[in-house]
């Protein structure tokens, strides 16, 4: 079995009850973390000096439709409307299998460059089964551990998901594979019939599935109240922006266990409406994070933490403004709460608690140094804020299940060149079929 002892640097492990940073060292056994500590010292492992940076947990995207990588930043002048419009409705239906393999394995990486470890694979231009292989295949082959959702293209609200699709996935190279789990990335009742919510919802359940779905572009629909009423909103069920959510709404979702991911740079900019952070905050929950597509912003969960941190407490300031007079004396939110949606709420999102988003004896060695040398960073006072603050230059190594993906500031074993040149031709193609002046703006 392979050991590797980090040795030297701040370590942030997110742990309940241990200081926001410390000195101590990780032992790493196979895939997971045997030991945490001062000053270990083990001779049968392979010891790397982290001197003068630090680690924190994996990074968890939870939300990001990755097949979408191949035109990136083509929408980033788009409203919500233009990108329902623009991407699903024209340039989806161009998409082959091969298109979903490099958006795919290009995202994935991306993600991997940016320190996340953990992705929420939201893939629903997948009308074959070929698709959704080649999506699977691409995760894969990229090294991400990932939680891939099923979904589907432009489905009628009183169609159903596919299950017999679903059950051929769980039969499939999912179940053997240790770092991806499968997931169902349903209409949900903002889109479908009372009858289509509660069967989706209650299929999901029946198969031990996470169920992720959106909400936003008004208040719930009537078929919330149908799932509700089934009892079927739960631990299982993921509420992605959650945007239109009533006070009422919320917390019973809140008190019946659901998680919620906001995409808070793609939701200020595309028009969902403001992210929901504070309102889950005042009801004792938090969101997860995500960036969504990266036809509109880039994939860098840490700056979707900053983002999320700076929107909610620049509304807080407004709010204590507006009473008092006078800015918040104190913080409304730390740093240390957004680093934690990115982290322990990700892992929460996406099932994987017992797993992911936190640096414990017997969790998965998934983690992140991130080099501290660099001006922007330096020098380091608050390790826990600097982590949060770091850029993708800062992201030296990536660690997932005890293997280094990303080492000494470059992607390991990956042909970089070979995946740009296959991404762009993915991109050029999908222009040309759907035609660019219908797509981007002149």
């Amino acid at each position: 079995m392979i050991r590797t002892l980090l040795h030297g640097a701040q370590v942030v492990t997110m742990s309940p009850g241990r200081p926001n940073a410390e000195s101590i060292d990780i032992v790493i056994e196979g895939d997971r973390i045997a030991e945490i500590g001062k000053q270990i010292d083990r001779t049968d492992a392979e010891t790397v000096d982290l001197s003068g940076r630090i680690v924190i947990p994996g990074l968890i995207n939870a939300h990001l439709h990755t097949w979408q990588s191949a035109l990136r930043l083509a929408g980033a002048d788009w409203t919500l409307l233009e990108y329902l419009h623009r991407m699903h409705g024209i340039v989806a239906q161009h998409y082959t299998p091969d298109d979903i393999y490099i958006g795919n394995l290009a995202g994935a990486l991306n993600q991997i460059n940016c320190g996340t470890t953990t992705l929420g694979d939201w893939c629903h231009t997948n009308p074959t089964p070929e698709h959704s292989d080649a999506a699977i295949e691409a995760l894969q082959k990229s090294g991400i551990r990932a939680v891939f959702f099923h979904g589907t293209p432009n489905r009628d609200p009183d169609v159903g998901h596919p299950l017999a699709e679903i059950d051929r996935l769980l039969d499939g190279s999912i179940r053997a594979h240790k770092l991806l789990t499968l997931g169902m990335a349903i209409a949900g009742p903002q889109y479908s019939t009372s009858g289509v919510a509660v069967a989706d919802l209650g299929a999901a359940h029946e198969r031990g599935l996470l169920a992720s779905l959106h909400q936003s572009g008004g208040q719930p629909a009537a078929a919330w109240e149908a799932v509700r009423a089934a009892g079927l909103f739960g631990p299982h069920s993921n509420i992605v922006h959650g945007a239109g959510l009533t006070d009422d709404w919320a917390s019973a979702l809140v008190e019946a266990g659901a998680t919620f991911t906001t995409t808070p740079e793609n939701e200020l900019g595309h028009g969902h409406c403001s992210p929901i952070t504070g309102q889950l905050l005042r009801l004792g929950a938090a969101p997860s994070l995500g960036t969504d597509t990266e036809t509109a912003v880039s994939g860098e969960i840490l700056t979707a933490a900053r983002i999320a941190l700076a929107h909610r407490r620049g509304l807080d300031h407004d709010r204590h403004r507006q009473a008092t007079g006078m800015m918040s004396t104190t913080p409304s939110i730390t740093c240390k709460q957004a680093l934690s949606w990115a982290t322990v709420e990700g892992a929460k999102a996406l099932g994987l608690t017992d797993l992911v988003g936190r640096l414990e004896p017997g969790m998965q060695a998934d983690l992140v140094a991130i080099d501290t040398r660099a001006l922007n960073l330096w020098p380091v006072h608050d390790p826990l804020a600097a982590g949060l603050h770091a850029s993708i230059a800062d992201i030296e190594a990536v660690m997932i299940a005890g293997l280094w993906r990303k080492r000494n500031h470059a992607l390991a074993d990956v042909d970089v060149d070979e995946v740009r040149t296959r991404l762009t031709e993915s991109g050029q193609r999908l222009l040309r079929r759907a035609g660019r002046s219908t797509i981007t703006r002149r």
